[in-house]
């Protein structure tokens, strides 16, 4: 069925505007961010393809473009479309630093697992904190294999400065689930707390996110 055969009170937009975005099917939702549909196809099928092809929309968050374009009718621009929608909606939910706390390694977990699962390559990040333990910033740094060749101290405290932060934590993800330390995490690890002595911007908790759990060095 095309949109512009559906009963105007029916559609997804208007169906939005009277009920409430929460009342929308994911179905629904999709066609809003479509817009438009394509030749032959409504956005509403577009919707009902693209939610088919990836079986739950969880799996939305791990999309490329190279992937979503790959659907019939899926363009370069409504994958951006896409793309750019499920990004602006993480950032919505992860993004604000106000008054967060990072009082133990299970709130560091909580407040950054959203970043790192999933993720197909390792992700290292750098959280600044000021004096009472609460978040000034956090920096993505590195994206790959976690080392002490990629991962720079110099960049992990050039911020640290600017923030006029009192304390790091560093947290990095392993793709594969597995939240068992390497070698090379362990040594990471002692490098900057021996650097964050030196410095007087103590490294206190280094965390390693895996499919549903983490690790951390405290």
């Amino acid at each position: 069925m095309l949109i512009k055969d559906i009963p105007n009170n029916e559609r997804p937009r208007e169906r939005l505007i009277k009920y409430g975005v929460d009342k929308l099917s994911n179905e629904e939702l999709l066609s809003i961010i479509l817009s438009s549909g394509v030749r032959n196809k409504s956005c509403k099928e577009l919707s009902l393809d693209i939610i088919s092809e990836f079986d739950s929309i969880n799996n939305l968050k791990n999309l490329n473009i190279k992937s979503l374009s790959s659907i019939k009718g899926i363009g370069i621009s409504k994958a951006s479309i896409i793309l750019a929608s499920i990004e602006f909606g993480r950032r919505v939910y992860s993004d604000n630093n106000i008054d967060i706390k990072l009082n133990s390694s299970e709130d560091v977990y909580n407040y950054i697992k959203n970043d790192l699962i999933g993720k197909k390559q390792e992700y290292f990040y750098a959280l600044y904190l000021d004096n009472k333990n609460k978040l000034i910033d956090k920096k993505l740094l590195f994206i790959g294999t976690v080392n002490r060749s990629i991962v720079h101290p110099r960049e992990i405290f050039k911020y640290a400065y600017l923030y006029s932060a009192s304390s790091i934590i560093i947290v990095h993800n392993h793709p594969s689930g597995d939240v068992t330390p390497s070698k090379e995490d362990k040594i990471l690890t002692e490098s900057i707390m021996e650097l964050g002595n030196i410095n007087k911007i103590p490294l206190i908790d280094h965390i390693i996110v895996g499919k549903d759990n983490y690790y951390s060095f405290t």
